[in-house]
């Protein structure tokens, strides 16, 4: 229980930096939208980099998908459903803790904008799946 029990607090404050990098980017995204876009842009690339119809926008979508991801995650983390899941344990830290490296190197290194990864909200969901559906252990 030793080995969960650390788990849980590392896991909480990986999602909560996180969600500060992605909150923190919704207010630099201007500097960001301008690195996707070549030298020389027009207002029209701008804006369909930034904040277009879904088909073509990037930022401001991918952004949103990922807070209601985070929802998701949260929910599940929260609600006990996977608290105490060693497996989803390590990789929500895992993959946060790089996914808030990473974005943190976006933002202040202005990278382009070309990756992104929901393998925690899926695996999240999969245990939804599994403990209200199939009326298993979350553990």
């Amino acid at each position: 229980m030793g080995r969960i029990s650390g788990l849980v607090p590392s896991r909480f404050l990986t999602l909560l930096a996180h969600l500060v990098v992605v909150i923190t980017l919704f207010w630099s995204r201007d500097s960001n939208i301008q690195a996707c876009l070549p030298l020389t842009f027009t207002p029209e690339e701008y804006e369909k980099q930034d904040i277009h119809p879904l088909p073509l926008c990037r930022l401001v979508a991918a952004l949103s998908v990922t807070l209601g991801l985070f929802a998701v995650e949260l929910a599940g983390f929260f609600s006990g459903v996977s608290m105490f899941n060693s497996t989803q344990s390590l990789i929500s830290i895992g993959a946060h803790c790089t996914a808030s490296v990473a974005l943190s190197f976006f933002i202040f290194e202005r990278w382009e904008c070309t990756t992104y990864c929901a393998l925690p909200a899926v695996t999240e969901m999969a245990l939804f799946v599994s403990v209200f559906g199939l009326k298993k252990k979350p553990f």
